[in-house]
């Protein structure tokens, strides 16, 4: 299986390797993008040589992770209209009565927008089933919320049911939040610590190849017909299914294990699994470290996290980039998309098919900005995908306006929506989802995963809800707001959160400490402790 496994991940390396030489050139010097592109092929054969299990491990954990949550965010366009039909006629049938065009859309938006309301509520139970159970069990234990979900869509047409698709996107919702925090904090509590940064980006990773699967299959020479789509609807329960089949030959997080339930012997074996014959003795010893430096490592509540001021700024990072991440305005653009390739003169039958070409992008960027996260590192990633996003935004909105009145507008405006995807993706998706994981200590990693991804599907359904609204009143200006958002996350990167690469938690929290000291003593006096821990694990 492990063989297998790499043969997929790695087969369509040369073209990912090209797509990592463009990113490059936009933002290197042309000696950097050299060594860079050499660094991807070394990393993916180091990888596919040294740790098969964990690389079978990432495969699948994402399928059964965020995969779920990109596929069922873009897999509702294609069968809309079939869906809208079942409405009318179930309506119909059961009252004698035809809806009209805002009923429809009404139940048509509560239908979409409910995952989000599944969504919050699985990253709120998330915490505490992770907890108590395991990072791997609730994994398991998550998969018969899609199974259940996947049952109810495959059956809705022959139920005419509608309400069976809501109560589907509903458990649906579930299973992509639980999934989100379980996936994201078991691999990076498995990755090594050297290799953390690209294990953190294979979660966006699986998340794009969902959305562009969901594109994929929903086109009218596969799923998207009117005798198939419950099948597509219905296709997330077939990966439930692959996960529940496969995540049992793999061990528990070998972090969870030691630092929560205290089983050295149990968390060696988990690394000997994971890792093969590769040293994990260092890994052993730091955290047992800050087992010790934190004394109690039960996992801290919520509201525990809150009221701890020796983690506000960790929080409030978590809770600003989480934010972004909705706010950015890349459910804008591609909103804007369709109008920006019909100026351009794509016929509307081709339209689906242009659209799947935004969603490679997004993918393609994400595969390659997995190789080139351990050279450039994560801040850097952030930054300038967010100051690049900000200038895309603002270059897009004059674009649009005009591109009615000169005609070679549209093409720029083409260009533009595929730049901004293109920052998107080797920015705040790569790196945002395993941020709580890294800069957070393991008795409030828990409790950060549910701040997180709460505030994200708080975010995607109040965006889902006053977006038609923005659009309404300000057109293609809505831009502006989202601007504004990218500017100001891109800048407290910057200036208020240090670099994660290659550090422990303990070591990132020490900096968070340096970098928001009052007076000079107190710098000096985290520098000291940052010293003394790089120190420490020079002696090992």
């Amino acid at each position: 299986m492990n063989c297998l496994t790499l043969q997929f991940l790695f087969l369509p390396l040369p073209f990912f390797v090209t797509t990592v030489f463009s990113y490059l050139t936009v933002v290197s010097s042309f000696s950097t993008n050299i060594y860079c592109v050499l660094s991807a092929f070394v990393w993916c054969v180091y990888l596919q040589l040294n740790y098969p299990v964990l690389i079978a491990a990432i495969f699948i954990c994402s399928i059964g992770g965020t995969f779920q949550y990109g596929f069922s965010i873009s897999v509702m366009t294609s069968p809309s209209q079939f869906i809208k039909e079942l409405v009318n006629k179930s309506c119909v049938e059961r009252f004698d009565r035809i809806l009209m065009d805002w009923e429809v859309s009404l139940i048509w938006s509560f239908t979409v927008s409910v995952f989000c309301i599944g969504g919050l509520l699985g990253s709120l139970i998330a915490s505490s089933i992770s907890s108590r159970f395991g990072r791997k069990r609730c994994l398991l234990l998550n998969n018969f919320w899609a199974i259940l979900g996947a049952i109810l869509m495959i059956l809705s047409r022959t139920a005419n049911s509608f309400e069976m698709i809501m109560v589907g996107r509903f458990l649906y919702g579930i299973n992509a939040g639980i999934g989100l925090s379980a996936q994201a904090m078991y691999l990076t509590e498995s990755a090594p610590k050297n290799l953390r940064a690209m294990v953190g980006v294979t979660i966006a990773t699986a998340l794009a190849i969902g959305k562009f699967c969901g594109q994929l299959l929903g086109i009218r020479e596969l799923l998207g017909t009117e005798k198939s789509w419950p099948w597509l609807l219905g296709f997330n329960g077939f990966t439930a299914l692959f996960q529940l089949c496969t995540l049992p030959l793999l061990p528990e997080s070998p972090r969870f294990l030691l630092l929560e339930r205290g089983d050295l012997q149990a968390s060696e074996k988990a690394f000997r699994k994971l890792w093969g014959k590769k040293d994990h003795s260092k890994e052993v010893v730091e955290m047992l470290e800050e087992k010790a430096a934190l004394q109690s490592i039960r996992s801290c509540s919520v509201l525990e996290l809150f009221q701890n001021r020796t983690v506000r700024w960790q929080l409030l990072s978590i809770v600003i980039v989480f934010t972004s991440l909705q706010l950015c305005g890349i459910n804008a653009v591609y909103f804007y998309s369709f109008d920006v390739f019909r100026a351009a003169g794509i016929q509307e039958h081709r339209l689906a098919y242009a659209a799947l070409g935004t969603g490679l992008c997004e993918l393609t960027t994400s595969i390659a900005c997995s190789m080139i996260i351990e050279s450039m590192g994560k801040k850097d990633l952030m930054f300038r995908g967010y100051i690049g996003m900000a200038a895309s935004l603002g270059l897009l909105s004059v674009t649009v306006y005009f591109q009615k009145t000169v005609w070679w507008l549209p093409y720029c405006s083409m260009v533009l929506v595929f730049v901004f995807i293109f920052f998107f993706s080797s920015g705040p998706a790569a790196t945002t989802i395993p941020l709580p994981g890294e800069i957070l200590t393991q008795s409030f990693k828990s409790a950060g995963y549910t701040v997180g991804c709460t505030v994200n599907w708080t975010c995607l359904f109040v965006l889902g809800s006053l977006f038609p609204i923005l659009v309404e009143h300000l057109g293609n200006f809505c831009f502006l707001i989202f601007l504004a958002v990218c500017l100001v996350c891109g800048f407290h990167v910057r200036f208020n959160m240090p670099e994660t690469k290659d550090r422990t938690a303990l070591e990132i929290s020490a900096e968070f400490d340096r970098m928001h000291a009052k007076d000079k003593t107190s710098q000096k006096k985290n520098s000291s402790k940052i010293c003394e821990i790089k120190a420490q694990e020079t002696k090992l």
